[in-house]
């Protein structure tokens, strides 16, 4: 403990030096295992709590390895790594050294398992094939854009700063602790904002970043950020701030210094619900399952709400080859194609989600529909495709004389489509994709989280909470389908099904 606390003091003498202010309201609490933000008075909606100027943050712009990275031709998660693991080679030295002494050497997050640990923890789940493309990806950038920078002698950089697991250790921490900061410095660390722990959709500060389109410099703006700041107006380009040698600022100071956010060489963070005394205040990271939480921060949440499953397109063909042929198949994928569908993509791979309620995307839907037409009603359909040049209008000219409803005269429903076939077809799915984890029942599963440690056993834990949380949703969707081929024989379908829209695809958070 002792140690944390003279870490903690060291950086918050590096926050005074870089001019990073924050509210005497929020305390810094260093344990050995981690770090956490904790109200130590009643903080208020509205409430301005600290500002951070970006020059005090991380990024390829910052670092003094700028024209090595720049030279090199290296940007995104690639060229932040370099500048971090740069500054960490420079030990105090470092004009970043207050700040990267109290973060940890990596996260705990998959990319960083051994094969092992990831085949026999994560088999089944989302992230089982995800993390090991991620790893070779990885090895990869390293082999191709890291290693030449030590070949040449000349740049004078430490080999041991720079190493394949050094490397690794930069993905993580950059994967669970960067954000976006604006278009010149694109997203960085960001010391002080990355200190607040992640709670979903239970956010208690808000931070705000300046937009300064002006000073771009032609740079790209990288999609992929732990968080999205929201711009509020453009600015002057960047220019340095005075560094205080001051204390941080009391709460009432801090939320007279900027309110009007008008300052654009700063970030804010910004009280956006009333926090009491004592009480720990969080972060949020976004509105996100389970999967990218683990793959992005090493960490899951039980009862996740914003939980999704996907079911790849390939299993769904594996499914319809089994009971119809291979060129079958491929034709009514084709004409699925051809009136305008297709599934979420992601690292080369197509993909259905399927919701926390156990709803699957309607694209998946319509898919099984054309997959189990007669032979006679998909010749007719493809016929009018074909030859009719109105892919739409025939599409619902079909349906219409299918008997199919439509809503507002033109949009498919799910519960439309839900032949006793199609829903067969969704039950023979959830058996497909529940065999991938295994042997071990869900029951079985759930026991063993009971009797997990989630602080002597991390990775089983959080692996767990992963399985368990998917597994749950494939229980939903077999309710979905068995409700809707209840309803199709003629039993009235009880009560009304909830509905929530994903906000998260899992496979929108991949390394790139």
């Amino acid at each position: 403990m002792a140690t944390s606390n003279r870490k903690m003091r060291a950086f918050k003498k590096w926050m005074n030096w870089k001019g990073v202010e924050w509210s005497d309201a929020l305390e810094l609490v260093a344990t050995e295992s981690s770090v956490f933000v904790r109200a130590v008075g009643d903080l208020h909606e509205g409430d301005l709590v600290a500002k951070i100027p970006k020059e005090s943050c991380l990024t390829i712009k910052t670092c003094g390895a700028r024209q090595i990275i720049e030279e090199a031709e290296l940007d995104g998660y690639l060229g932040l790594a370099v500048a971090l693991m740069y500054e960490r080679s420079l030990g105090p030295v470092s004009p970043w050294f207050g700040y990267l002494q109290l973060l940890p050497h990596s996260e705990p997050i998959p990319l960083l398992w051994s094969l092992s640990e990831i085949n026999s923890l994560l088999a089944g789940t989302e992230l089982h094939k995800i993390i090991k493309e991620d790893k070779v990806l990885i090895h990869e950038d390293w082999k191709e854009c890291i290693q030449p920078l030590l070949d040449n002698a000349s740049l004078g950089l430490n080999p041991e700063g720079f190493g394949i697991e050094e490397y690794f250790a930069a993905r993580s921490l950059i994967s669970s602790r960067s954000f976006q900061i604006d278009d010149y410095h694109g997203f960085g660390m960001v010391p002080l904002a990355d200190l607040f722990n992640h709670k979903t959709g239970a956010e208690d500060v808000h931070f705000t970043s300046i937009s300064s389109d002006s000073e771009s410099d032609s740079d790209a703006d990288d999609n992929n950020s732990n968080t999205e700041y929201q711009n509020n107006s453009d600015h002057e380009p960047i220019s340095k701030n005075p560094h205080s040698e001051g204390d941080s600022l009391s709460g009432s100071d801090l939320d007279s210094s900027s309110m009007s956010g008008n300052d654009p060489t700063a970030l804010e963070m910004i009280m956006v619900k009333n926090v009491k005394a004592g009480v720990e205040v969080f972060n949020t990271y976004g509105y996100i399952g389970n999967a990218a939480l683990l793959h992005r921060y090493g960490f899951t949440e039980p009862d996740n709400p914003y939980d999704i499953l996907n079911l790849d397109l390939e299993l769904v063909l594996q499914w319809s080859s089994s009971r119809f042929s291979y060129r079958h198949s491929r034709r009514r994928l084709s004409l699925w194609r051809e009136l305008g569908y297709s599934g979420c993509v992601s690292q080369d791979s197509e993909y259905f989600e399927i919701s926390y309620y156990g709803e699957p995307q309607i694209e998946l839907i319509i898919l099984l529909y054309i997959l189990l037409l007669s032979e006679e009603a998909y010749s007719e359909v493809n016929l009018a495709v074909s030859t009719m040049g109105d892919v739409e209008n025939s599409w619902q000219l079909f349906l219409s004389k299918q008997g199919v409803p439509l809503e507002n005269g033109s949009e498919l429903s799910k519960n439309s489509l839900l032949t006793e076939s199609v829903c067969l077809a969704l039950l023979s799915l959830a058996d497909a994709r529940e065999s991938l984890y295994g042997s071990n029942s869900l029951r079985n599963d759930i026991k063993e989280l009971d009797r997990c440690s989630q602080l002597s056993e991390p990775k089983q834990y959080h692996s767990l909470v992963l399985r368990i949380s998917e597994r749950k949703i494939l229980q939903k969707l077999r309710t979905y389908a068995s409700a809707g081929a209840t309803t199709k024989k003629g039993t009235k379908r009880k009560g009304k099904r909830s509905r929530m829209k994903t906000q998260d695809a899992t496979r929108s958070v991949l390394y790139t």
